[in-house]
């Protein structure tokens, strides 16, 4: 069996792309980090990968006339990969029609709401603001809109008794859970994108697209 080779974009710590090389170094696990990209040279995510033996781009966003020429210049790197999935984990820039049209359903990325409520940024103080019961992480595949695409799995977080830094913290551990979770399976074959429809594996979801941790 070929392997399943994903690339990750990030943007700042990389404490998501860490429980995804946590899980790619598994014994029994069916995927591998081929490459890391960022916009930031500085990330500390860039120091995560650094005795992983896994490739990086490193591509300053500032230093190009448009997001435009930024993104076709990273495309242009990750496509020296053989890439299988495109994963967003914390990865701070709208991409472009035609980046998404380059490695189009092949890119997931994770948002910290439960869309459709709240795509875009501070999310967390949003649902504290709104009072919401409930918060969340959602992950999906990548359309060209702003966090619009087809959902493919979420899991609810309770607001009660938490403020903004330990609802955020408890956001960040349910994210580590729900990405590696997500990227398995859908390495595994058990979820693909059909057009604009999720097909999934019944036996996985068996409360629905909510994913119980």
């Amino acid at each position: 069996m070929s392997t399943f080779n994903i690339a990750v974009l990030v943007s700042g710590n990389g404490s998501n792309l860490q429980s995804l090389i946590n899980l790619s170094l598994a014994s029994n696990s069916n995927f591998k980090i081929c490459c890391v990209g960022t916009n930031n040279p500085e990330a500390n995510a860039l120091k995560r990968i650094e005795d992983e033996h896994i490739s990086s781009i490193s591509l300053d966003h500032s230093k190009f006339d448009s997001r435009e020429e930024f993104d076709m210049q990273m495309a242009m790197e990750l496509q020296k990969f053989n890439i299988d999935l495109l994963v967003l984990a914390g990865y701070m820039r709208i991409l472009s029609k035609d980046f998404i049209n380059l490695f189009k359903n092949k890119i997931i990325n994770l948002h910290p709401s439960l869309l459709p409520k709240y795509p875009g940024l501070n999310t967390h103080e949003k649902v504290l603001e709104n009072n919401d019961i409930h918060h969340g992480v959602t992950v999906h595949y990548v359309d060209e809109g702003l966090d619009t695409g087809p959902i493919i799995a979420f899991t609810k977080v309770e607001t009660m008794h938490h403020d903004i830094n330990s609802l955020e913290k408890k956001i960040h551990e349910t994210e580590h859970k729900l990405l590696p979770a997500i990227v398995s399976l859908i390495s595994d074959g058990r979820v693909k994108l059909h057009k604009r429809e999720v097909l999934i594996d019944k036996e996985v979801y068996k409360n629905g697209k909510e994913f119980i941790f």
